[in-house]
């Protein structure tokens, strides 16, 4: 028995470590990043965006959507710079789009997504552009005059973090970034430990031969079944040669990084608890949508 549970110990300590390896670096380097922009950029980010707003427009969003896929960061290095970039002024339908986008591909699973066959991977590249675009363009109509983001643990308060000495001034951003973030960060990894005792093969048979209830199912598990953005596709690989259908893988690669558990707490510190909710009820309806779209059309 004692062996069984030092076994059990040493995995899940294993499993721990692995975790704070692959997102610890993103996280710390968006938490620079974006406390340089904060410390450095000043009003200058809300000018330039001022003018490429009237040159841009709509388009705007799309562009966004697209730097989003090329940002090599992940969520956790992602948040930080959103929430930089917002209090600079800068539009949250392009925030939205950008932060959608990255959350669903980044350059390096773009690479790994080619291996699943040209179909799959431009319909994973389409999807997470169209998912970003979409986003921004809701915050647009319906957040237009009102605030998306959650960023009252990101801001100055008043007469702090105004040290005349800037390096100490991005020290204090820094710490302020790392506050705000960090019990989140902390949570979504032990909570990413749930997913050792999830049997990932018994969930899969659920939307393996079922094309309609099968998009359904991958829209709806992408939560205890997605680990890791690399370590899905041998998985994905295996079950559309098993009989996976196209709309069902579609519905997975949306909701999966999209509710990550390392990602959804990470979400909450931004967005707040109502407009969390929001974004998980858009990333399913838009998951299930576009699966069903894809079965019939391919």
């Amino acid at each position: 028995m004692l062996d069984i549970l030092s076994r059990e110990f040493t995995y899940l300590w294993y499993y721990l470590v692995i975790q704070i390896e692959q997102i610890l670096p993103f996280w710390l380097i968006g938490i620079i990043i974006g406390s340089i922009i904060s410390v450095f950029a000043k009003d200058k980010i809300h000018e330039l965006f001022k003018k490429l707003d009237k040159k841009l427009g709509i388009i705007g969003i799309l562009i966004a959507s697209i730097l989003g896929i090329l940002s090599p960061l992940c969520m956790y290095g992602t948040i930080p710079i959103v929430a930089a970039l917002a209090l600079k002024g800068m539009r949250q339908d392009y925030l939205g789009a950008f932060m959608v986008s990255s959350i669903l591909l980044n350059p390096q699973l773009l690479i790994y997504s080619a291996s699943l066959g040209p179909t799959v991977f431009l319909i994973r590249l389409n999807l997470t552009i169209i998912c970003g675009f979409l986003a921004g363009m809701l915050l647009m109509i319906f957040y237009k005059n009102k605030s998306f983001f959650n960023l009252k643990s990101f801001k100055e308060k008043e007469n702090k973090d105004t040290d005349p000495n800037i390096f100490k001034r991005l020290l204090k951003n820094m710490l302020r970034n790392i506050k705000a973030t960090g019990p989140y960060f902390l949570l979504g990894i032990i909570t990413a430990l749930f997913q050792r005792y999830v049997p990932s093969d018994l969930f899969a048979s659920l939307f393996i031969n079922n094309e309609g209830f099968g998009v359904l199912m991958a829209a709806a598990l992408g939560v205890p079944v997605y680990v890791c953005g690399g370590g899905t596709i041998p998985l994905l690989g295996e079950w559309l040669n098993r009989g996976m259908s196209i709309g069902s893988a579609s519905a997975f690669m949306i909701t999966g990084p999209a509710t990550k558990l390392t990602n959804l707490s990470s979400l909450k510190s931004i967005l707040g608890l109502k407009n969390f909710i929001i974004y998980l009820i858009y990333i399913i309806l838009f998951a299930t949508i576009t699966g069903f779209i894809s079965d019939l059309i391919i």
